[in-house]
């Protein structure tokens, strides 16, 4: 397990099931901005299923376009937040041995094609006693319309034990997703309308409310395959992190069919505490894998969005 594949779950990292959008809903294409991510997801959902009469679809359709008008005035009012020049740093352990860092940053805003986006950055790297066993020197860069709606492009980087420069484009004027490696691309796939990149998903998790008891779901493709990722609120409270204590949320993504070392692990756990302050900053993450017990903790925070 690479320090990648850990602290991409932070927030959701890696919880995906498999589903493709074949069908919009009129109403999200009238009200793209006045609905949450979860209700998009789960209308998108019931007009993609195969078994839903065409006049059940027209009355749901309706019902939706006279709420949603209620609903604009809440998704203006709601705020991203984070901002640019946030910047979170990690230290993992694996068992009780410091095995290296990572940390997740926000730029100041860019241009992909023309649309104003977010880019958000992600570092890992192994500690040089680390490398011995197992380089990782891994670089991700997503890019984010500025709604927080849907991603634009992806970039994968590692220099490490392995060599590889990924790029993930998205076209959503056909709602298709194309990966490439070393400039060899792969055919295009079908993703499901609001689609998230693996890092961009984190920063898209935390614009949720949260509560205990709720499950939150939002799409996500690495642009080999387009699947949703699934987080349960499980409780609330208060932990203590290199001696700064926290009110928190604890959440769990939900594994089931995930491949990779979480594919291989029976029982596999993963559990991230996030901060109850509206911000959703995770500060520490715990998992049990075959390969071993890690745990990453917030040692230091930048410009931190609750901070003025």
């Amino acid at each position: 397990m690479t320090l990648v594949e850990f602290f991409i779950l932070m927030s959701s990292v890696s919880c995906f099931l498999l589903i493709i959008a074949r069908v919009y809903s009129p109403a999200i294409l009238l009200y793209p901005h006045s609905i949450t991510p979860t209700l998009r997801y789960s209308i998108l959902r019931a007009f993609h299923h195969p078994t839903i009469p065409t006049f059940l679809l027209s009355i749901l359709c309706s019902v939706f376009c006279i709420l949603s008008s209620s609903l604009i005035g809440i998704a203006e009012a709601r705020n991203i937040p984070f901002s640019p020049g946030e910047k979170l740093t990690f230290q993992v352990r694996w068992a009780f041995i410091p095995a290296g860092e990572g940390t997740v940053e926000i730029h100041p805003m860019e241009s992909v094609n023309g649309t104003k986006s977010y880019h958000f950055s992600f570092t890992a790297r192994t500690f040089e006693y680390v490398d011995v066993f197992y380089k990782v020197r891994d670089r991700l860069d997503a890019y984010v319309d500025e709604s927080m709606s849907r991603s634009l492009l992806f970039k994968k980087h590692q220099d490490g034990r392995r060599k590889r420069r990924i790029t993930v484009s998205f076209d959503w004027e056909t709602n298709q997703a194309q990966y490439a490696d070393a400039g060899e691309s792969r055919k295009p796939i079908s993703i499901l309308p609001g689609s998230f990149d693996p890092l961009s998903v984190f920063y898209a998790f935390r614009l949720f409310p949260l509560r205990e008891g709720v499950e939150l779901q939002l799409p996500v493709t690495d642009g080999k395959k387009c699947v949703v990722g699934r987080v349960k609120v499980v409780k609330r409270e208060i932990i203590e992190v290199r001696d700064k204590v926290y009110e928190t949320f604890l959440v769990e993504p939900i594994l089931e069919n995930l491949g990779g070392v979480f594919e291989k692990t029976k029982d596999a756990k993963l559990k991230i505490w996030v901060t109850a302050d509206g911000t959703s900053v995770p500060v520490r993450i715990e998992s049990e894998l075959i390969v071993g017990s890690f745990v990453a903790e917030l040692v230091s925070a930048e410009a931190h969005p609750a901070t003025p």
